[in-house]
């Protein structure tokens, strides 16, 4: 009888122990989500301060503008949505690339860009237009520049986009928009990104962003080291898409 008491006040304590631990975890999540929300809240508050503020002077301005306010619509939509703790993230994620396009329509217009974002170093890795570029793939014509204007008035920050770099810069069209909607990329994706970055500095060569490598890891590819660094990094969180622009408007 002693021996069965011993046995259920052990287990009772037990139990209590488990409840206890479990809402400590319960809470701990809880809070962390509550705290990941908030940082969320204060992003997209900046955004859309910025996005409410500013009116675009000339095309690349207000493109910026618009896909800044584009992203904080988003953000606000995933915010809603938002049940974990990296869901909520991405909601700052969002908001941080929304940002990056309300600097450029700053610098687009002559004004201060305003203090630099906590992962800019970051995004840099996929590499930056460093000159104008005017190609014709598959009979379609395609410009890149590092400055806006009027033949080139689409930005984007840099970054992975369906598991592949795009360099920041400035372009004639969102080429990367089909691969952002459908999550892949076309057929001809590979020779569009060669004929317009062949030869560029800080950009990765084709047969490395084909395989998802950013600019700087050529030597890994070659000598096989990289392993499964390029190709299973994911797309890009950040990004949202949008837009009519389908596959065949691409010239794939």
């Amino acid at each position: 009888m002693t021996e069965l008491l011993i046995v259920l006040i052990v287990g009772a304590a037990l139990v209590v122990a488990w409840i206890y631990f479990s809402g400590q975890q319960a809470s701990r999540r809880q809070q962390e989500l509550e705290d990941a929300k908030a940082e969320a809240r204060r992003w997209m508050e900046r955004l859309g301060g910025q996005v409410l503020s500013l009116t675009g002077t000339d095309v690349a301005s207000q493109q910026a503008i618009s896909d800044a306010a584009e992203r904080y619509t988003a953000a606000g939509s995933q915010l809603e949505q938002a049940r974990t703790v990296r869901q909520a993230r991405l909601v700052t994620d969002t908001a941080m690339e929304g940002l990056y396009y309300v600097r450029a329509a700053r610098k687009a217009m002559g004004m201060d860009p305003g203090p630099a974002l906590p992962d800019e170093a970051e995004r840099a890795r996929a590499g930056a237009v460093t000159e104008h570029r005017d190609v014709t793939v598959s009979g379609h014509r395609y410009q890149a520049s590092p400055e806006p204007g009027a033949e080139t008035p689409h930005y984007y920050p840099g970054g992975r986009v369906a598991g592949r770099p795009v360099p920041e810069g400035w372009y004639s069209e969102p080429w990367w928009r089909p691969a952002l909607v459908a999550g892949a990329w076309g057929m001809g994706s590979v020779l569009l990104f060669s004929t317009m970055f062949s030869g560029m500095a800080g950009v990765p060569s084709a047969q490395a962003w084909e395989s998802g490598y950013d600019a700087g890891q050529e030597d890994a590819l070659e000598s096989g080291e990289a392993g499964d660094m390029g190709g299973d990094l994911g797309g890009d969180d950040a990004g949202l898409g949008g837009g009519d622009m389908g596959l065949g408007d691409m010239g794939f």
